[in-house]
């Protein structure tokens, strides 16, 4: 009986010791990047209520799994270097080797974030001087869910010419600018997912506890309750059946299944941020806002809201934050008139007065009228570079895009006057500043004149306008405008009215 029990009893701790796999988000594994100089945050499943010892580089950290066998630890910061060899110990051994030490950040958004380096300006000799060993590069995969995800199916890779043709090409460009100019190593994680709404970024309860998107939210639990995708891929079926007898007309394509989609609210932030949330990064860059366009003003809240829920669930305090302002598309029209990409291009510029430590990059000349994915993903990725050099790497160096700040009427001509104007105001291919346009209270714009009046004044009328009370900057979806600082950074489209726009009642 004695030996029956000692018997059961080693197997009983064979079994235990079976089930005591280590686990860890992917975003942990061979050949990533760790934050320098701040606590390099690790997290992971076990057994419940066991010990966990994490170490590396000299450094250790314990801690004990709760009751769900969750264990988080953090160890001291390290400076920049590697390679390095990170071991996790419970029960079980995990290591993760050629863990490097540097600058890592996460590069978001949709598809002109997505948008890869093959497919950028000069991919041929993009991708041939693509060899950087000390930069690293995952992709999180795509993934809509309405349920928190730990896990996703990607792993670390060093930077070649076969894994960065496929990579971010901004977070590329951006990452090589820092590596180049640092001289540390740089981890970047692409979670961009193209043609997604912010909405899909932001936890769910989020957005409940802001009171300000009941009617988005019951339109995508109406649609939860209501839509059968069997059905569509069916009557997609019958369609397609239909068309190959005769081959007329286009091809009929499958339904996409929006409940699994990129705009359905909370679906990425629970696919595709939620297991990498708490990895330690210096901060994010961000291009989106083409499919939220037609909602401008709602972006004025939801997208400081998105960025704040990361900033609360990353715990790493007010990290910084840059994105793109979205580039000029469409064709350019002569008259001035309403625009929803310029509301939209107004609700970004507003986020930088209602969160710290965030930034734009004004790109406003870089767009092509026919694509809404311009292919110079190289000067996008430099006015990013700008931003995170200058504020968080200490260089001295122009960043910032001439902004408004305020204007005076006298003689029927308005003065405005800029901030962050580098050396002085400038124009590029002609003297005359362009792109401005005047309306007085009849609130009818036209196309005004302009002149540089001083470093950072610029003087504005028209002789259609007496009595001018607005002026308004580049707001077209595609405008014509030349105005820039002298270092080559372009104007931020402004106006200096608050009259509604085209998109300040639409919410879903």
């Amino acid at each position: 009986m004695t030996r029956l029990l000692t018997f059961l009893i080693a197997l009983t701790m064979m079994a235990n010791l079976c089930v005591a796999e280590v686990t860890t988000s992917p975003v942990f594994g061979d050949s990533m990047v760790v934050q320098r100089d701040m606590p390099v945050h690790v997290w992971g499943w076990t057994q419940p209520n066991i010990d966990v010892h994490v170490a590396m580089a000299g450094h250790e950290a314990e801690t004990r799994s709760d009751k769900n066998g969750r264990f988080d630890v953090k160890l001291d910061p390290l400076p920049a270097g590697g390679p390095h060899e990170m071991v996790i110990q419970a029960d079980e051994i995990r290591k993760f080797k050629d863990v490097l030490v540097g600058e890592v950040w996460v590069c978001s958004g949709q598809s002109n974030m997505q948008w890869p380096v093959g497919s950028a300006n000069a991919p041929d000799l993009e991708t041939l001087t693509a060899n950087f060993p000390n930069i690293r590069l995952i992709t999180v995969p795509r993934v809509g869910i309405q349920e928190p995800q730990n896990s996703f199916e990607g792993a670390w890779e060093s930077c070649t010419p076969t894994s960065a043709r496929d990579f971010s090409a901004v977070g590329y460009f951006f990452g090589r600018q820092l590596h180049q100019t640092l001289n540390v190593p740089i981890g970047l994680i692409d979670n961009a997912w193209g043609g997604s709404a912010a909405e899909a970024w932001v936890n769910r309860s989020e957005l409940e506890k802001a009171g300000k998107y009941d009617e988005l939210l019951e339109k995508w639990d109406t649609l939860a309750k209501t839509y059968d995708h069997e059905a569509a891929m069916n009557s997609y079926r019958k369609r397609l059946a239909a068309w190959e007898k005769n081959k007329k007309g286009n091809r009929p394509r499958p339904p996409r299944d929006q409940l699994t989609g990129n705009h359905r609210p909370a679906n990425i932030y629970n696919g595709v941020l939620h297991p990498t949330i708490g990895y330690t990064i210096r901060g994010a860059i961000w291009y989106q806002g083409e499919s939220n366009s037609s909602r401008a003003y709602q972006y004025r809240d939801l997208f400081p809201l998105m960025i704040k829920n990361w900033r609360d669930e990353w715990k790493q305090g007010d990290f910084p934050f840059y994105w793109v302002q979205l580039a000029d598309f469409q064709a350019e029209v002569d008259t001035p008139g309403d625009s929803s990409w310029a509301e939209l291009r107004e609700a970004q510029t507003m986020t930088m007065s209602k969160l710290p430590n965030t930034g734009e990059a004004v790109i406003i000349e870089l767009g092509e009228a026919s694509d809404i994915h311009p292919r110079n993903k190289q000067d996008v990725a430099k006015r990013l570079a700008r931003w995170a050099l200058a504020n968080d790497y200490g260089y001295d160096i122009p960043f910032r895009s001439p902004t408004y700040q305020s204007m005076t009427i006298k003689d029927g001509k308005a003065t405005l006057k800029f901030d962050h104007v580098g050396g002085k105001l400038d124009t590029f291919d002609v003297r005359e500043p362009i792109g401005f346009a005047i309306a007085g209270e009849d609130r009818k714009f036209v196309n005004a004149k302009a002149k540089i009046t001083g470093k950072d004044t610029i003087e504005v009328w028209s002789e259609d306008v007496k009595a001018p009370v607005a002026v308004r900057y580049a707001w077209a979806n595609n405008p014509i405008c030349n105005v820039q600082s002298s270092e080559g950074l372009q104007m931020t489209p402004f106006r200096t009215d608050e009259w509604p726009g085209v998109t300040i009642n639409v919410v879903k």
